[in-house]
């Protein structure tokens, strides 16, 4: 019987993120940095290294989500390469509560 507890792997690609992670939790989405989103559009690194992420944790039966997205590009780049779950000023800034309860 599961505890009902799930792990997504915040901030990919940097820090203390590790492959090693995973094999050794069960994470079930991975959440592709900002840091890799901002610069897809004109950035030969981050052209090569979301997709790379995104195939990867595809083919570990992972969800993946993109963090920072502020673009249209950007957004379709991501679609394009297979990731279709976004958090970013694209779609909503942050709202207090209250102001969010509201729409």
């Amino acid at each position: 019987m599961g505890t009902g507890i799930r792990f997504a792997l915040d901030d990919f690609g940097i820090g203390y993120s590790s492959l090693a992670y995973l094999k050794r939790l069960p994470v079930e989405k991975i959440k592709i940095d900002r840091s890799f989103v901002r610069d897809i559009s004109h950035d030969l690194s981050d052209e090569v290294i979301v997709p790379t992420i995104i195939e990867m944790s595809n083919t570990l039966g992972m969800k993946v989500i993109a963090e920072g997205v502020e673009t249209e590009d950007q957004r379709d780049i991501l679609a394009r390469n297979g990731c279709y779950t976004y958090q970013g000023y694209l779609f909503g800034k942050p709202l207090p509560i209250e102001d969010f309860l509201k729409h």
